[in-house]
């Protein structure tokens, strides 16, 4: 049965480069409709220690049911090891933008 509930998920690349393979093979692959590049600061802990980084946020528009190839395809390309996964379902989306991204995204069905 398909689940066609847009949810955006968050992850973070190295780099702008690691940041454009891992959104061009989820486009590509039809596992999201979008992604999103955004240069950004981060301050996180790591090993222990405060740690701070430039880094790539993904924002990647996806279906609920594409959520969990979207993160093995993340965790595929990723440089990280433990990389960011976070996955929010859309509380509202407008309705033509919602078909459009359902079209572009593979059904779980049609694998």
């Amino acid at each position: 049965m398909s689940d066609s509930r847009v949810t955006v998920v968050l992850t973070t690349a190295a780099n702008e480069t690691e940041g454009a393979t891992i959104s061009r093979a989820l486009v590509e692959e039809h596992l999201a409709a979008c992604v999103q590049r955004l240069p950004i600061a981060s301050t996180y802990r790591w090993r222990d220690r405060v740690e701070e980084s430039s880094e790539c946020l993904l924002i990647i528009k996806t279906l609920a049911t594409l959520v969990d190839e979207v993160g093995r395809r993340i965790h595929a390309l990723s440089s990280y090891d433990v990389p960011e996964v976070v996955a929010l379902e859309a509380a509202s989306v407008a309705s033509a933008y919602g078909a459009w991204l359902a079209s572009a995204c593979r059904d779980i069905d049609q694998r």
